[in-house]
């Protein structure tokens, strides 16, 4: 008795290259996207933000960071719980804000624009973070109706607790 042959089946030729195409046509707008073309945001740019849950500029912040590309998860707190994070985080009260946010191992206190978060994450110095103290008039997140702003300087928190200006505005 002579055994069968197993019978094999064949894809088309006009599936193989039907799929060559589509993978070539996915790659090269990967290419033109600047990245894998079913990618998720950057990470680098999570940020997590401790406020009051009645402070209205720390959410106005917090909007300002998500419309300049950050992914932001803020989490109201007690003021008793945000001032234990400020000092776990390294932030002396003469350094402090409304607000709190971490990011990439970096705290940045207060009404920080989105291009200093951005160069520090860029340069990355052996620091704490960043710091706007107070809440000055014109910051990101504490724009007047009427325009009036005050200059400000972003501070950069070393870990010996001193200070040097990181951006002037």
């Amino acid at each position: 008795m002579i055994a069968a042959r197993p019978t094999i089946v064949r894809r088309p030729r006009v599936f193989r290259a039907t799929l060559v195409l589509f993978l070539a046509t996915l790659s090269l707008a990967a290419l033109a996207l600047g990245g894998p073309a079913f990618a998720a945001p950057d990470a680098r740019l999570a940020i997590e933000i401790w406020k009051s849950p009645t402070c209205g500029c720390c959410q106005k912040w917090a909007d300002y960071l998500t419309s300049n590309g950050f992914s932001v998860s803020a989490r109201n707190t007690t003021q008793g719980m945000l001032n234990r994070i400020k000092r776990q985080a390294g932030i002396e009260p003469k350094l402090a804000s409304c607000h709190t946010g971490l990011i990439e191992g970096y705290t940045i206190e207060g009404h920080v624009p989105a291009d200093d978060i951005k160069r520090l994450l860029a340069e990355r110095p052996d620091a704490v973070g960043l710091s706007v103290p107070d809440m000055p008039l014109g910051s990101p997140g504490m724009e007047q109706p009427d325009g009036k702003s005050e200059p400000y300087d972003v501070l950069l928190v070393k870990k010996d607790g001193s200070t040097e200006i990181f951006a002037k505005h």
